[in-house]
């Protein structure tokens, strides 16, 4: 097996149900996945980036007569990050803004899952030292899982 920068990450755990190729890292946390959210939110907010959006999977789900296990996500970035991203390897704009997923895996456990920097950087080709603007992500998800 190919060890991939990512997949080293000490408080990382590839959840149940993904393959250890596609670039997702999940965390387990602490928390709700509205807690998680909330906390994530606030984080960001305090790092002076903008929240896009917080969608409730799981809320549009039961307003449809769905069901399904708690679920959901927050979408945000900085313009001032992203853009030099864009504008090296523009195709990176279909994974941009950032994207953080909260969600119950029906055994009680929540996990918090990304897109890895450098699985993004592998899939469009944006230059590594690039890499370093959406990097905080990793630590963000890890302080709001704890």
């Amino acid at each position: 097996m190919k060890f991939l920068p990512w997949m080293l990450l000490a408080t990382a755990v590839i959840s149940p149900g993904l393959a250890a190729d596609d670039g997702v890292v999940s965390v387990a946390s602490n928390h709700s996945v509205s807690g998680t959210i909330d906390r994530l939110e606030s984080l960001v907010k305090a790092k002076g980036m903008t929240v896009f959006a917080r969608i409730d999977f799981s809320g549009d789900a039961a307003k449809a007569g769905l069901q399904m296990p708690s679920t959901q996500m927050l979408i945000f970035g900085s313009p001032k990050a992203g853009t030099p991203l864009m504008l090296a390897a523009p195709t990176v704009a279909i994974d941009l803004p950032l994207k953080a997923l909260a969600r119950d895996d029906g055994s009680g456990n929540v996990w918090l899952s990304y897109n890895a920097p450098e699985y993004l950087g592998r899939r469009h080709g944006v230059p590594e030292a690039l890499l370093q603007n959406i990097g905080g992500i990793k630590v963000l998800v890890e302080q709001a899982a704890q």
